[in-house]
């Protein structure tokens, strides 16, 4: 059975005295793949620095829409010097350890004065433009002002999503037909349909497994199997039956478990789509 963990901070100092334990033990639970995202310039350099160290590990750069105390004019310059290097080939569909721009997006959660989230949009319409640029996909953060299923975030991520989604689709650029993934995903059956109508995949993390998160489950019992990933977002988000401890990527195994119990199917069906989802995204073989 293979998995993959498609978001995972495994550069996190809670990580740091056994990380080599915790890689292991994601391979012994079946993991092949795990995505490392960045949150802004220091963490983009880390993250890539860390990929290299060991086969299953890949990495996303870019600026968490919370991290953006360090964004000025320089910072798209400094993180198109990360992604230029090392472009993907359109024609062998290669591609080297960076595999997307993320962690991008809007939080009006933790960011409720107007002006700084309105920075929040312009950076993230620049991140786009750089993943346009470099054909890399996004990974997209979304969290609403007091976790409302639906509100001005969840309203500006999907015209500013649009409006790229517009613009790749009349160049038609690759990207038009797998631009990216909702990360951890937390509105509403609607968004999730105009996601997935604009081609993204779906994010599920440890939550689904939660006694209190039905509605989330009749959620994803709605969306097909072949738009969704799976990620632990560790450290955090850990599922049941950890809920309390340190989040790792082995505990991908609860999140697909759960997920087939939704779908009525097995968990080796699971994850053999999801990995098949994450593989088609990233190009990362496997």
């Amino acid at each position: 059975m293979k998995l993959t963990d498609t978001h995972c901070h495994l550069d996190f100092n809670k990580f740091d005295e056994d990380r080599d334990a915790v890689i292991q033990r994601a391979l012994e639970a079946g993991v092949e793949r795990i995505l490392v995202p960045a949150l802004d310039l220091e963490s983009s350099r880390a993250v890539i620095q860390l990929a290299g160290t060991h086969p299953i590990l890949f990495a996303a750069v870019g600026f968490h829409p919370t991290n953006l105390d360090g964004w000025d004019e320089t910072t798209i310059e400094n993180l198109r010097a990360l992604t230029l290097p090392h472009p993907p080939s359109f024609l062998t569909g290669r591609r080297g350890k960076l595999v997307a721009i993320g962690e991008i997006g809007l939080d009006y959660y933790w960011v409720k004065e107007p002006e700084k989230q309105a920075r929040q949009r312009e950076a993230l319409k620049r991140q786009l433009r750089l993943a346009q640029e470099a054909n890399l996909p996004v990974v997209i953060h979304m969290r609403e002002e007091n976790d409302a299923w639906f509100g001005q975030a969840s309203a500006d991520l999907l015209a500013i999503l649009t409006e790229w989604q517009n613009e790749l689709q009349a160049q038609n650029h690759p990207l038009a037909k797998k631009p990216g993934v909702l990360h951890s995903f937390n509105g509403n059956l609607e968004t999730a349909q105009k996601a997935i109508a604009r081609n993204f995949h779906i994010g599920v993390t440890g939550p689904v497994t939660y006694k209190n998160a039905e509605e989330k489950r009749q959620i994803i019992r709605r969306l097909p199997l072949e738009k969704i990933l799976i990620e632990t977002d560790a450290p955090f988000l850990t599922p049941v039956p950890h809920r309390g401890r340190r989040n790792e990527p082995s505990f991908v195994t609860h999140i697909a478990d759960k997920i087939a119990e939704i779908h009525n199917t097995t968990l080796e069906q699971v994850a053999k789509i999801t990995s098949d989802n994450a593989n088609r995204l990233f190009g990362w073989g496997g």
